[in-house]
């Protein structure tokens, strides 16, 4: 009776392990990609947009839910997937047609769109991001690691070329803004 409760032990210690490894997901090769490639703008982002001696244009604008930012003479401007680049040439461009002779523009990202923070974590949801920031950093804005988390690694939500691509990478893993963090729980 007790080598079956051993063996029955044993075989659901194997099966749970093996469940644990059937999930695991290595980061696709473009999840990585995304680090080195120039920073698109995206809903949730605000920019700085500045038209020298302009002092009526000049100002913030925050990208909406369609993509968009809104100026003042020229209207929409389409910002979601375009570097800040692309978008002082289509301002730039806009003025141009009638409103300026040779418009000198400028634009910054001001504020970065929210990562989330979810799983085995002191306080999981929405925080602001930061450049320079880590998976660990993220955990560590949302209140540490919980008592069962797995601290070793996690799982990483991003958008990349229009698709939603996850991979599992180590906390030290820079975390994008728009990210989705999740700190999965540990088994042992």
């Amino acid at each position: 009776m007790f080598s079956k409760q051993i063996f029955l032990v044993a075989i659901s210690v194997v099966s749970m392990t093996l469940g644990g490894c059937a999930s695991y997901r290595p980061a696709p090769a473009a999840f990585h990609e995304a680090l080195n490639k120039p920073y698109l703008l995206d809903a949730g982002d605000r920019v700085r947009l500045t038209v020298f001696e302009q002092e009526g244009l000049t100002n913030t604008y925050s990208i909406d839910q369609a993509g968009y930012i809104s100026v003042p003479l020229i209207g929409s401007v389409p910002a979601r997937g375009k570097t800040i680049q692309q978008i002082e040439a289509q301002v730039a461009a806009k003025l141009r047609k009638g409103y300026l002779r040779d418009p000198d523009v400028a634009v910054d990202v001001d504020r970065y769109r929210p990562i989330f923070v979810m799983g085995e974590v002191g306080a999981a949801g929405q925080y602001s991001y930061v450049p320079g920031l880590t998976a660990q950093k993220a955990i560590a804005i949302a209140g540490g690691f919980s008592a069962r988390a797995n601290q070793k690694d996690v799982d990483i939500t991003r958008q990349f070329n229009g698709e939603s691509l996850t991979g599992r990478v180590t906390i030290s893993d820079p975390v994008l803004p728009g990210d989705t963090v999740y700190v999965r729980e540990r088994f042992f």
